[in-house]
């Protein structure tokens, strides 16, 4: 099948590593209310086997479009990214009908585990320009972020916080067949 024909199915077996050069590991909370503040982790990988899927993301290279806001998310305030360089997940396929997929597992933040589904789609299998067979997977979940610890915030003059607690997070994976 060309990288042109694509063709939608369930989690594929076999071992698969995250192309990080074409994935994209994102989260985005609320701010203000009316606004929301996104950032992205540049150093990360992913691996699907056999439908379990574990990933790693390592939080001192975390991006934002504020130096000094990025100085405070990677202090203790928030991710504490001396002490706790790695947000992790690893979990099971519990549902993969169609192009729709679920992925049951623990997401680990500041070094506590806490259940998570990540929901998405799963894209593939192409062939691409030098043989490999590759799928996409496109996730997404949302976690309290007080629930790790991270209960940051400041007190806006209505008495509301400037800060949701929800956090989504987004993973984009090009992954490639290994061996």
């Amino acid at each position: 099948m060309s990288i042109t024909e694509q063709q939608t199915t369930g989690v594929p077996a076999g071992t698969f590593q995250a192309d990080t050069v074409h994935s994209s590991v994102d989260f985005e909370v609320q701010y203000m209310g009316i606004a929301t503040f996104t950032g992205a982790v540049k150093d990360f990988e992913a691996s699907l086997v056999d439908g379990r899927l574990e990933g790693a993301a390592r939080i001192a290279t975390l991006v934002t479009k504020d130096e000094n806001l990025l100085a405070h998310l990677l202090a203790p305030d928030f991710f504490d990214a001396e002490r706790f360089p790695e947000v992790g997940f690893s979990g099971r396929a519990v549902d993969a009908s169609g192009d729709g997929v679920a992925f049951a597992g623990e997401i680990t933040i500041k070094g506590i585990s806490q259940p998570a589904v990540l929901t998405g789609s799963v894209t593939g299998p192409v062939t691409d320009p030098y043989g490999n067979e590759r799928y996409g997977l496109k996730l997404e979940t949302t976690v309290d972020r007080t629930a790790f610890g991270i209960d940051w915030n400041a007190d806006m003059p209505n008495g509301e916080k400037a800060l949701a607690d929800d956090v989504t997070l987004k993973a984009e994976l090009a992954l490639v067949k290994q061996g």
